[in-house]
């Protein structure tokens, strides 16, 4: 476990951790998104203990961090004109592009596909750990496959501790969410994943823009190849069983209450995930707040350490709100979803 500076990471704390990267090894970073797992993305034997350490399955693919725009030259055959610009306006940032891939990647990097997923991050802990490990790295989120992403060092040690080899720690992410995927192989380009960077913001840069069927589903919808993380498997889940509740707010805090006493009859501990505005008007074992609905960047961030800590308290279920799905909202109700299984009750 290496403390690290944020802003100006000791260098020979990265070079600790670069080592290992360049010998093969596995070293947990933290981006501005959530912590991110590292392996040396051009040495496929690396590639192949990171899915083993996570045990993630080998059909999802994780994305690939650099720290210089010219290496997306070097791993994609083809780099089109809008991700360019793309590249210009949102990095480093949390913005994931892919493109075809180049013949350099090996296959356990791209899960065999012909696509692969890149991105700058907007963090200097991370970027030094990029240019000292002198390769691109391939980070999934740094926890076991299907919990909820780790966005603090603690996270990351309660899933892997005794699985990897270091931890760079600088503290909890900024955003809480991981990046917005998108597919510049398709016409028009294709949000794969909602994330950090707003639809709303992709739109107004590149004008045409599409979401992906399975970033709004509301049931399971068949994938057959995932052409980006958080697409095919059970993900961001808690050892608890999720419930999300939508519709319009009065009508979803009574349906919450509604579900907490049904659960609680039952002899079940309850959790309930609300906001600021309605954190006074429900009853459970466990109710814990978001933030408020006016601030979905500040609901974004806490998502994720708030259902960690529901399996802390050791609750058989959490009954979530539902929020609203403008900006980062849409990346909340997305996890929220996954997170339940698609067990959703619409109060309306």
């Amino acid at each position: 476990m290496l403390k690290v500076d944020p802003q100006q990471p000791e260098i020979e704390k990265i070079q600790i951790a670069a080592n290992f990267i360049k010998k093969g090894g596995l070293v947990a970073f933290p981006t501005e998104t959530v912590y991110g797992l590292g392996a040396d993305a051009l040495n496929a034997k690396a590639v192949l203990a990171l899915f083993e350490a996570k045990k993630r399955p080998l059909d999802n693919p994780p994305i690939v961090h650099i720290c210089d725009a010219k290496d997306v030259y070097r791993l994609a055959k083809e780099v089109p004109p809008e991700a360019e610009k793309l590249m210009k306006t949102f990095w480093p940032g949390p913005l994931t592009l892919i493109f075809k891939r180049s013949v350099i990647v090996p296959d356990v990097t791209v899960a065999g596909l012909d696509t692969i997923a890149v991105r700058m991050p907007r963090h200097n802990v991370a970027l030094a750990l990029i240019k000292e490990s002198n390769c691109p790295i391939s980070a999934p989120s740094a926890n076991l496959a299907g919990k909820p992403s780790p966005t603090m060092a603690k996270h990351v040690l309660e899933d892997l501790d005794g699985r990897i080899d270091a931890v760079l720690d600088a503290g909890p992410t900024a955003i809480g969410v991981e990046s917005t995927v998108l597919d510049l192989t398709v016409d028009p380009p294709q949000v794969l994943r909602p994330g950090g960077t707003p639809y709303e913001v992709l739109k107004k840069t590149l004008g045409r823009v599409e979401l992906n069927p399975i970033v709004t589903a509301e049931k399971p919808l068949p994938v057959d190849r995932a052409r980006s993380p958080g697409v095919k498997h059970k993900h961001y889940a808690p050892d608890a069983d999720v419930v999300v509740v939508e519709g319009e707010l009065s009508s979803v805090v009574n349906k919450v209450n509604e579900l907490s006493e049904f659960y609680l009859r039952r002899g079940s501990k309850v959790g309930i995930l609300c906001t600021d505005e309605t954190v006074r008007h429900h009853r459970a074992d466990v109710v814990k707040s978001l933030g408020s609905r006016s601030n979905l960047a500040g609901v974004a961030k806490n998502l994720f350490r708030l259902l960690r800590e529901f399996d802390l308290e050791k609750v058989d279920v959490v009954i979530a709100e539902g929020v609203p799905t403008q900006g980062l909202g849409l990346a909340v109700m997305n996890r929220l979803r996954k997170a339940s299984g698609y067990k959703i009750v619409k109060a309306d």
